[in-house]
């Protein structure tokens, strides 16, 4: 395999990738170089003459390759880094994504008991729930989800971070043992099942359990909802993310299960992400 430093593979790449129509082809491809070689950019800068082997080579072009077939960066990579956590992530769930987050800073925003109950509902990498206890760790963070790939994935990522969590196979509540949470968070399947961004990009490859919510996408909301005044406590959160045109309907059917002082959170972009709502206190 004929020689080629660094600089002049990075260059390639970006240029495939950019052909290719990938957002951010040439962070894309320092992410390939970084898992290739376990360096960070700085190495790049460092050492743009660095010679690849001909094992690191064959790597990647293999990622390459995969990655120009439309395969998910995160999966090339296996792992994706949420609320500066590296998750390790599987086709059996979604990929964590950045807009996620502003669920986590609302979640810390509103709770302020020092030792908080708290539910994780379709948990997928465990992304929601980790980074709750990480900022957290006094508070007792449980988290479901229905597929049990899932719950393992959750439960290794758990144990690499050495974050204490309590992650399980439910159906939503049905196997959630009886009792009250303080805090319920959640980033169910919201899109429609005609949604054209089902057909593109990352979606394309990700779990359809994990991404649809039934025929007018607010069916996990529903499941969600239907107990909720039987499991948070008076004065209880309960925290959703949604679709960006979605908020109206969540907030209407927050409002029909009783919970008052809705509130409604942008993401990153500026499009409506999350929706709080309260018990109310006793």
């Amino acid at each position: 395999m004929p020689e080629i430093t660094l600089a002049a593979w990075l260059q390639q790449a970006t240029n495939r990738l950019q052909q290719a129509s990938v957002e951010a082809a040439r962070h894309e491809a320092q992410c390939l170089l970084s898992w290739a070689l376990d360096k960070n950019t700085a190495f790049f800068h460092a050492r743009p003459e660095f010679l690849l082997n001909a094992t690191q080579q064959q790597q990647l072009a293999e990622g390459l390759q995969r990655r120009l077939t439309g395969e998910p960066l995160a999966w090339i990579l296996g792992q994706w880094e949420f609320w500066g956590l590296p998750l390790q992530v599987s086709p059996a769930t979604l990929i964590p994504r950045a807009d996620t987050e502003c669920l986590v800073e609302l979640a810390l925003q509103v709770c302020e008991l020092p030792q908080a109950r708290v539910l994780d509902l379709g948990t997928g990498t465990g992304a929601v729930a980790l980074a709750l206890k990480k900022e957290r760790p006094d508070w007792q963070v449980d988290a479901v989800d229905f597929q049990p790939d899932a719950v393992k994935l959750a439960q290794a990522n758990a144990q690499r971070l050495g974050l204490d969590i309590r992650v399980w196979q439910s159906d939503w509540w049905q196997q959630v043992p009886a009792g009250q949470y303080d805090l319920l968070v959640s980033n169910p399947p919201y899109i429609h099942p005609d949604d054209p961004h089902l057909s593109q990009g990352d979606l394309r490859y990700e779990p359809t359990s994990a991404l649809v919510g039934g025929q007018d996408g607010l069916d996990a909301y529903r499941a969600l909802l239907n107990p909720v005044q039987q499991r948070l406590t008076p004065g209880g959160y309960l925290l959703v993310e949604h679709g960006y045109d979605q908020a109206a309907a969540v907030a209407a059917l927050f409002s029909r299960a009783g919970l008052v002082g809705i509130q409604l959170q942008q993401d990153l972009a500026g499009q409506p992400r999350v929706t709080l709502g309260r018990r109310p206190a006793a």
